[in-house]
């Protein structure tokens, strides 16, 4: 039986700077520098699993697709939040079960990240586990 859950995480403000002028695309592996992004993708890949980071501006980004740097915090994303939720959905459509891996979450965790996992036409796939369960 084929494998097909999601595991996810949402970006992080810590970027590779160097990356910042050189217009250079790159996998989000190489731009987020925060630890919580770096123990998420250690896991996912030594699980393996198949992984994406939400971000901000981009929406869900796979390992395999390269952007450039960018400067966006969740607050600013809040009024592109319809187009992020309806993106969200239509990529995770195909996933039989989501994992979304906040990490830090709580109540910590932005409100753009609870809407996205709350309001989603898929949210009875989707459930909240931290890092030490993704297997």
């Amino acid at each position: 039986m084929e494998d097909n859950r999601l595991f996810f995480t949402f970006c992080s403000a810590q970027k590779d700077d160097s990356l910042r002028e050189s217009g250079e695309a790159v996998p989000p592996e190489e731009l987020y520098t925060s630890q919580r992004v770096r123990r998420f993708i250690a896991r996912c890949k030594a699980a393996p699993v198949r992984w994406a980071i939400f971000s901000d501006k981009y929406g869900v980004w796979f390992p395999e697709v390269k952007h450039k740097w960018y400067e966006m915090n969740p607050d600013n994303a809040l009024p592109e939040f319809p187009r992020l939720l309806s993106e969200f959905d239509e990529i995770i459509k195909e996933f039989d079960r989501i994992y979304f891996c906040p990490g830090v979450g709580g109540p910590r965790l932005h409100r753009l990240y609870r809407r996205l996992v709350n309001e989603s036409r898929w949210k009875n796939r989707i459930e909240t586990i931290s890092f030490s369960e993704i297997a």
